[in-house]
């Protein structure tokens, strides 16, 4: 089974085998390219309460550790059991999915590492991701001019990369149908904040608009974060009724230094500087009527990774 980043399962397991001894349980990564992963193998027992003796001889064997295509159909069989007698989870209201009418559609495209600027960065549709000084959500609630964009482009344009706080304008109460497209040699993950979204499709290759003809538009998983295998594609189905600014963000990232504006608190108290000790946040103003009917703004974070 495999498990990828950010993701869980849980699990019914048939105790039919034969109690003569215990068995083991193994987990072990899979598709890193870190030979130090190799040794990292975790090992439990499953016991039968009347067993034999123990676990014993070797663990069993792995599957093969780049083997995309069997985790791949392995992630296509997973899917929502629609006979049940019980009420279906139901993300932003849009359990029947497959009758809703898209509204927007984002081929997002992630590559390599490119050149920009003299540095090798990570790129979607030809962007980097650059965070600005001012928090994104501070500078859209009090409405400052200049710290983002929203002019993310829907696909991959013709122009040289670059970096950029570029934003995608989602339309509140729209139903976005997203497609990750992975040319680079590594799994790739991402992550929606403040959403499940339905996972209605994935493949080898390049997708097209007849790649909508292999969707599965009746008993897709609901989830927040989904894979995307190397070569290959995964399409999302989202409806967009939570307003605000919410991250998309990818697997790969870096952990760069705190920033000069970080507030401290409790034990980390003494660390703060003087502007942020000057931060009142008692006065601090109400949204107007007009500013709650806000379009959705999907950040993509995903961080330019500087390779030297």
């Amino acid at each position: 089974m495999d498990i990828h980043v950010g993701q869980s399962y849980s699990f019914l397991v048939t105790m039919d085998q034969n109690a003569s001894h215990d068995y083991y349980i193994v987990a072990t990564p899979r598709f890193v390219n870190s030979s130090a992963w190799v040794r990292a193998t975790g090992v439990a027992i499953l016991h039968y309460s009347n067993s034999l003796g123990p676990a014993s001889g070797p663990l069993p064997d792995l599957p093969n550790e780049y083997d995309t295509y069997f985790s791949m159909n392995q992630a296509r069989s997973i899917r929502w059991n629609v006979s049940a007698g019980a009420a279906r989870p139901n993300p932003q209201g849009s359990f029947r999915y497959g009758q809703i009418t898209v509204t927007e559609v984002y081929v997002i495209l992630n590559r390599p590492p490119e050149l920009i600027d003299g540095k090798w960065r990570t790129t979607l549709n030809g962007i980097s991701y650059l965070p600005p000084s001012t928090p994104l959500k501070l500078a859209h609630q009090f409405n400052i001019p200049g710290v983002y964009k929203l002019d993310f482009p829907n696909r991959l344009m013709n122009r040289p990369p670059k970096v950029d706080t570029s934003l995608i304008n989602g339309t509140f109460k729209g139903f976005m149908e997203i497609i990750f497209q992975n040319n680079d040699t590594t799994v790739q993950s991402y992550h929606m904040d403040g959403y499940a979204f339905f996972i209605v499709g994935m493949d080898f290759g390049v997708w097209t608009e007849n790649s909508r003809g292999t969707y599965n538009k009746w008993d897709g998983v609901a989830r927040s974060t989904t894979q995307v295998f190397p070569g290959a594609w995964t399409a999302i189905l989202v409806s967009l009724d939570n307003a605000g600014i919410w991250n998309l963000r990818a697997r790969i990232s870096t952990h760069g230094a705190l920033p000069q504006n970080t507030i401290y608190c409790g034990l980390l108290s003494s660390l703060q500087n003087d502007q942020a000790q000057r931060v009142k946040f008692s006065g601090a103003p109400s949204l107007s009527d007009s500013r709650r009917r806000i379009l959705v703004i999907l950040l993509i974070a995903l961080v330019g990774i500087s390779i030297r």
